[in-house]
């Protein structure tokens, strides 16, 4: 079987959200084609941008399902041109239309108290967990909805509504975090060993090549890892250390993968970037859960995600607390100091992010390689716009090392190694993820 995206079938659901497509008006019309400034200058100042974030999805909505913009001020038409969508677009487009105006109707924005419909709006989460969960199926890491971890318990995929909770419960700690476009779902299988992730990761990409045969891809040896990997996270005194505060080989802060299973477990477990500390752990055993920004961090529907910007080549993203983004050129432990500095500091703007983990950075390729068509970190890309991905959300305890990984086009195959943390290279740079 290829490797697809899920087709979403249709359901007794699509008849109210039918009903929502129908419900457009004049002055629905005058502010989406017409008159937008009149509109737009008689809602109060705050909820302006409001009015243009809404106005501009909808727009973008209808462009990528090709519905004629006209049809918006047509429920006739429009009911039409509707029929084509799947069920989740069908609701998608009613719940943008009612929003849009309840907002002109009452010149504030509707008040949102249910965690689905908040995740839907601000995170399209139901699209992402549907095609996640289904990649994640397809390559053979989650089996009957759940994964073995080291342990040897199976540990189920965190559902949908429990995601929507999380994301709900911390809106407003998250705000910040998605002005800045912190957007893309990242769902990492951390309980299960790292060993077979990375067996599954090479048996992914060589059912890539099969199915996309102009994918360049060394199929003799398409993975290469340090010696440092092997076996890095299991057995009584593994090398690898998660979620450190520090890199050295005592009083690091960070803790075992097995630490960490038993700390998810008891509901007390969350890296100290989640702002939870000591409020309640992060309830998905087995399983981490992240925010990262998509390739176009202004888009939130733009697939894959964001690469990491050449020293002098990023472009700052917000408007809450402008964030410059991390560029390349600095070691590992001067990133994490960045990090770690951030984290007492609401007012910075990488407050909340951590580094990433082999784990994390295996599902993201395997994710931005699908979605499209191009493997992640591409260091040596002509274009000069890639870099180097160091993992500072673990180490190498024994050795002092930190993960990096990239893409590398010469030898067509993705390189899983590490390097002493004072290692500094212009295509060297970090991507940090939000844990939720």
């Amino acid at each position: 079987m290829s490797l697809s995206r899920p087709s979403l079938e249709s359901s007794p659901s699509a008849a109210p959200a039918e009903a929502g497509v129908q419900r457009t008006s004049e002055i629905l019309g005058e502010a989406i084609m017409d008159s937008v400034s009149s509109v737009r200058d008689s809602l109060p100042k705050e909820h302006r941008e409001h009015f243009n974030a809404l106005r501009r999805e909808i727009i973008d909505f209808t462009k990528v399902h090709g519905i004629p913009k006209e049809s918006l001020t047509k429920p006739a038409v429009l009911l039409e041109a509707t029929k084509k969508l799947s069920t989740s677009d069908l609701e998608r487009l009613a719940l943008l239309l009612e929003r849009f105006e309840y907002l002109l109707k009452h010149k504030e924005p509707k008040e949102i108290t249910d965690p689905l419909e908040y995740a839907e709006e601000f995170y399209h989460l139901r699209e992402q967990y549907t095609f996640q969960v289904s990649l994640l199926e397809q390559v053979g890491i989650l089996k009957e909805g759940a994964i073995l971890g080291i342990d040897g318990n199976t540990y189920p995929i965190p559902t949908l509504e429990q995601m929507a909770s999380r994301l709900f419960e911390r809106r407003e700690t998250l705000k910040t975090k998605h002005d800045q476009g912190f957007t893309k779902l990242l769902l990492v299988p951390f309980g299960m060993s790292l060993d077979s992730l990375q067996e599954t990761f090479e048996q992914f990409l060589l059912k890539y090549k099969k199915d996309n045969p102009t994918f360049d891809l060394d199929t003799n040896e398409p993975l290469w890892t340090g010696a440092d990997y092997q076996g890095a996270d299991i057995g009584n005194s593994p090398n690898l250390v998660y979620y450190p505060q520090s890199f050295t080989k005592e009083g690091h802060g960070g803790k075992t993968k097995a630490q960490i299973l038993v700390e998810q477990a008891q509901g007390r477990w969350a890296p100290a970037s989640a702002g939870v500390v000591g409020e309640k752990g992060v309830g998905t055993p087995g399983w981490t859960v992240h925010l990262l920004q998509p390739s176009n961090p202004s888009d939130p529907h733009s697939p894959g995600f964001a690469s990491i910007p050449r020293e002098g080549q990023g472009t700052p993203q917000g408007n809450l607390v402008p964030r410059p983004p991390l560029e390349a050129n600095e070691t590992s432990n001067e990133y994490l100091s960045i990090l770690q500095k951030a984290q007492e500091d609401e007012d910075s703007p990488y407050h909340g992010e951590t580094g990433m983990t082999p784990e994390d950075w295996i599902i993201a390729f395997m994710i931005h390689l699908f979605e499209t068509g191009k493997p992640l970190d591409d260091a040596r890309n002509p274009t000069n716009k890639e870099s180097t991905s160091y993992l500072t959300g673990a180490f190498f305890r024994f050795s002092i090392r930190v993960p990096y990984v990239c893409w590398i086009r010469d030898s067509r195959q993705a390189y899983l190694s590490a390097l002493d943390l004072h290692a500094r290279g212009v295509t060297f740079g970090l991507r940090s993820s939000v844990v939720i």
